[in-house]
């Protein structure tokens, strides 16, 4: 048996922060054979570059997936590649980066492999239309099809499946539907965690959303006032993301069994920084 972080959507320099702070001490009390992080939005609450990225995984973070935000930044594309991150599996095949990523266990040098995956009902395509072709986006059940079909020859300690969506019903679907065929199914992109932790019935380790890293004063990363004045007044102002006071780390851990794949536990591990000391919740 081994255990795996998964820590929700990175959001800003206070995410950063935050997960410098905590994940070390975490990882070694926790007994974590391996961390993963959303970290779609590492650079100023959207996108990534080099530097935001060598951040966290000098303080743990194995590997990061990402969603719709990731080439926010449009120099990412040409540094994606040569980093630790993988985009969403079912992109367009004409944007850089790999769907998926096969990695090392420390403790038992096992394989495991960590697919990424975007939803399609109600994602806001908005400022980044320009930069992904949505029209070419497949369909994710299908491309995870594709790509367990394709790996079927290879052996595998445990398959986790980050997907990156909006509605609820469509993350819950892919859940059951790769039941006992993945070690987990972990739910990122809404930045507000859900209380459903779960083993399916065929083994596979679900939740709905693991939630967000970052301010815990704001609007899913973004200052109150400005998201207010949107519903409020219908304002238009620019987002302004929240940068210093009380933070959160939203994240699961998973027990995994390393000759089944199966699932054996799965929980919340929620962190919050007051005034720089660390409360569990």
């Amino acid at each position: 048996m081994y255990k795996i972080l998964f820590i929700g959507d990175i959001v800003g320099s206070l995410g950063r922060t935050t997960v410098t702070k905590v994940l070390p001490d975490l990882k070694k009390s926790g007994n974590i054979a391996l961390c993963l992080a959303n970290g779609e939005n590492l650079a100023h609450g959207r996108g990534a570059s080099r530097r935001v990225v060598e951040q966290v995984t000098a303080a743990g973070v194995d590997l990061l997936t990402s969603g719709d935000h990731i080439f926010y930044n449009e120099d990412f594309k040409n540094e994606i590649d040569y980093l630790p991150v993988i985009r969403p599996a079912n992109f367009s095949n004409s944007l850089p980066g790999n769907g998926y990523k096969v990695i090392s266990l420390p403790q038992n040098g096992g394989r495991f492999l960590v697919i990424n995956l975007l939803g399609t009902s109600y994602l806001t395509r908005g400022d980044d239309e320009a930069r992904l072709n949505y029209k070419e986006l497949s369909n994710p059940f299908t491309k995870v099809d594709e790509i367990l079909a394709n790996l079927s020859g290879e052996k595998f300690a445990g398959i986790l499946v980050d997907f990156h969506a909006e509605a609820t019903s469509e993350k819950m679907a892919l859940g059951f539907y790769l039941d006992g065929r993945v070690s987990a199914v972990v739910g990122t992109h809404t930045h507000v965690p859900t209380a459903d932790c779960r083993v399916l019935p065929k083994g596979t380790a679900y939740v709905t959303d693991v939630g967000m890293t970052g301010p815990q004063d704001s609007v899913l990363g973004v200052k109150k006032e400005i998201i207010i004045n949107r519903f409020r007044e219908q304002g238009r102002e620019r987002f302004e993301w929240v940068e210093d006071g009380p933070a959160v780390l939203n994240a699961v851990k998973i027990e995994v069994d390393e000759n089944t794949r199966r699932a054996l536990k799965i929980r919340r591990t929620d962190r919050v920084i007051l005034g720089g000391d660390e409360y569990e919740f």
